[in-house]
C-alpha cells in the first residue's frame, strides 16, 4: 500500500490562520464537496486530479474495508 497527501486549495481572507481555518470547514462541511485535488506520492510526485462526480460518489457509497484485498 503507498501513501498519498491529498490536497485540497482554496482562497480564504481571514484575520488568522485558525480563522481561516474554521471558514474552510465550514464550507466543507455545508457546501458541495471539492472535485479537484492535488494528490502527491510519496517520492513527491504531484498530479492534479479533477474527480468525475458520478463515478466518485458512487466509489463513496461503496464499503471498500469489506473487501479483503485492503486488509
Amino acid at each position: 500500500m503507498h501513501k498519498f497527501t491529498v490536497t485540497i486549495t482554496r482562497e480564504i481572507e481571514a484575520d488568522t490562520a485558525e480563522e481561516a481555518a474554521l471558514l474552510l470547514y465550514q464550507e466543507l462541511s455545508r457546501g458541495p464537496v471539492p472535485d479537484r485535488y492535488a494528490v502527491t506520492h510519496e517520492t513527491n510526485a504531484t498530479t492534479e486530479v479533477k474527480l468525475d462526480r458520478e463515478k466518485a460518489d458512487e466509489f463513496a457509497s461503496i464499503d471498500h474495508t469489506a473487501d479483503p484485498g485492503n486488509w
